[in-house]
């Protein structure tokens, strides 16, 4: 039996109850698409993650790939190859491709809404087959040759990757020193050395294009220090024709030189590549072309490195669901104890669903699955109103900016929540059992700690949110953001969750404060530059102050929904039948709003009370 366990009426709730997303459907750019359609897809994702995709996913991990550094490849292994062979032969990739190089116009908030059951079921299938995706990065940025190469790459659906981190440079993308000089006929070689490429080695496609940020050297007014020196290069595997994109045989200079050990997801290939190293494989050259000719490299990756974090928030977030799946699934079957209200030697044992703590321990878990679940749907509705606003040949700003403003939310909110509460809670639902191999939590919770980390750690998220989508934009997303919030508390709703919206008024208050304070510690550093401490202490706690305000206006939002349901649902209708889910709908939003909404003010008081103490500790007092 599957390990898997989707939601797939509740992504249909989102959808279509709650965003909205039937009214785009079948206009603009979405004209051919209609939601039975849509409903369709979803269904039939659904369908093949859960039988086919997640029937690898144990032996993926028992079994991972071992690199031979002679041949320098790192197969995967044969079930694995079937699970991924099902999917792309399904076709479904092609909705996150273009229709002008062989895609589906469809809008993110589908991608996304698909990409969680196939993210959910065995997720470094989704990263293995990016590359209709990254060929999209090339079509939209590139050249007629580019473009015809990224036809190419979606027509043999070749893998590709997002090529970046390097031994010595870690996150600090600007210090990298691989290097791109100019051929004669037009071509760059690059060399170097880069690590934690993610997907850089298998033997699931004929051919890897890796998109590389290189350092062009010998070009006056291009190259030099930082990420603005960066310029962006593919660089495939194997040689090809540039029009036919049949291989040629002939081997790229650019090799992977190790794989990496890991604590989990690990059938996905995390190598390190060595390019144009005359020691390394047959010695050639690491031959590649300047993406779109221009030396722009840092802003053509952000679209490569801003779908990477939604893919890696939505990877963890699905992982919570159907980790809270498994762990309700357990929790009706699991006998043990006798209620607390009888306390007869004699009583009935029950389930554990009948103990306080475990319902506490599922309600923690189903209400932070559902609200982020939200989370990543809201953020690509924003993604849509930016696509319908392109499609029309204008530039919508505000959505840009508000969808800047989210994906650090998605992507370091979600990840931290989800790796929390898969170990302390749907973990802990199993008891011992939980850590056995027999279920599945144990390898959720190994495969979704990477989540936090990659893609930028939530460290970076925090500062990424304040500084650059915050005090760059000038609080713009951020107040329109808290503008929505607060006309939602403005507006007549129902009287059942009014305790509810006043937490929430509240602690949107203390998040404006927040903001507020740190504000005010970034102005103070111009005249004391050490307050810029005091500001960096305090950016991974807005971000998680933040989530939690969305969060809890989002569940809200589903519960209105959810009560004007029930209110008028008539006995035999569609909305009587589904009696339990609008219940459960609005339960998770108020357990979360009195869960976690009270805390944000204890954080205001410790965001308020920092001062740069931690700083002027020596080292040797660690």
């Amino acid at each position: 039996m599957s390990h898997y366990k989707s939601n797939l009426r509740d992504v249909e709730f989102n959808l279509f109850e709650v965003f909205g997303r039937d009214k785009i459907l079948g206009t603009g750019p979405y004209e051919d698409l209609d939601v039975d359609t849509a409903k369709e897809i979803l269904a039939e994702i659904e369908r093949v993650c859960r039988e086919d995709l997640a029937a690898s996913y144990e032996d993926s991990d028992r079994n991972p790939p071992v690199f031979d550094p002679t041949t320098h490849t790192a197969p995967v292994p044969a079930a694995f190859k079937k699970s991924y062979d099902t999917w792309m032969e399904a076709g479904f990739w092609s909705l996150q491709t273009p229709a002008a190089i062989g895609g589906t116009t469809a809008p993110q908030s589908l991608v996304w809404s698909s990409a969680e059951f196939v993210l959910g079921a065995n997720a470094p299938i989704w990263m293995y087959g990016a590359g209709p995706f990254f060929a999209r990065v090339v079509y939209n940025n590139g050249t007629d040759r580019d473009k015809r190469i990224a036809e190419i790459m979606v027509e043999r659906l070749w893998g590709a990757t997002m090529v970046l981190t390097e031994p010595d440079a870690g996150s600090d993308v600007g210090a990298g020193r691989a290097k791109a000089t100019l051929n004669e006929d037009g071509t760059w070689n690059i060399t170097g050395v880069k690590r934690f490429i993610t997907s850089a080695e298998s033997d699931l496609q004929e051919n890897i294009m890796h998109l590389v940020l290189a350092r062009p050297e010998g070009i006056e007014g291009v190259g030099g220090p930082g990420t603005k020196g960066l310029s962006l290069f593919l660089v495939p595997k194997h040689h090809f024709d540039p029009e036919t994109g049949d291989l040629t045989g002939e081997r790229n200079g650019v090799y992977v030189t190790n794989v990496e050990h890991k604590m989990g997801i690990k059938v996905s290939n995390t190598c390190e590549l060595t390019f144009g190293d005359p020691q390394v494989g047959g010695g050639e050259p690491a031959r590649g072309w300047l993406l779109g000719e221009v030396h722009n490299g840092i802003a053509q990756m952000f679209d490569v490195i801003e779908n990477a974090r939604m893919m890696v928030g939505s990877k963890a977030i699905a992982t919570l669901s159907t980790g809270y799946l498994n762990a309700l699934e357990y929790a009706k079957e699991r006998v043990q104890g006798a209620d607390l209200t009888n306390a007869a030697k004699t009583a009935p044992r029950v389930t554990i669903t009948h103990h306080p703590d475990v319902r506490r321990s599922l309600l923690v878990q189903k209400s932070f699955a559902e609200a982020m679940r939200a989370l990543v749907i809201y953020t690509a509705c924003w993604q849509d109103d930016v696509a319908i606003a392109g499609f029309a040949g204008e530039k919508n700003e505000l959505a840009e900016a508000v969808n800047d403003l989210l994906l650090p939310i998605v992507k370091g909110y979600g990840s931290e929540r989800s790796w929390t509460i898969l170990g302390t809670e749907s973990l802990q639902t199993f008891g011992g059992s939980g850590f056995l191999q027999e279920y599945p939590l144990e390898q959720y919770v190994r495969d979704a700690k990477i989540d936090s980390i990659y893609e930028g750690t939530t460290a970076i998220q925090g500062q990424d949110f304040f500084f650059r989508k915050i005090v760059k934009n000038q609080g713009q997303a951020l107040g329109h953001l808290a503008g929505e919030i607060k006309s939602f508390l403005e507006a007549e709703g129902n009287g059942e969750l009014k305790e509810s919206r006043a937490l929430l008024a509240t602690a949107l208050e203390d998040v404006n404060a927040i903001v507020g304070h740190m504000f005010n510690d970034l102005m103070a550093s111009q005249e004391d530059i050490s307050n810029i401490y005091k500001v960096a202490q305090n950016t991974s706690r807005l971000l998680m102050a933040v989530g939690d305000v969305v969060c809890a206006w989002l569940l809200l939002r589903q519960a209105e929904v959810a009560l004007d349901k029930l209110a008028g649902a008539a006995p035999d209708s569609g909305a009587s039948k589904d009696k339990d889910f609008y219940e459960g709908k609005v339960a998770a939003a108020k357990f979360f709003a009195a869960y976690n909404l009270p805390k944000i003010s204890a954080e205001r008081a410790i965001a308020e009370a920092i001062d740069n103490a931690i700083m002027e500790l020596p080292e040797s007092a660690f």
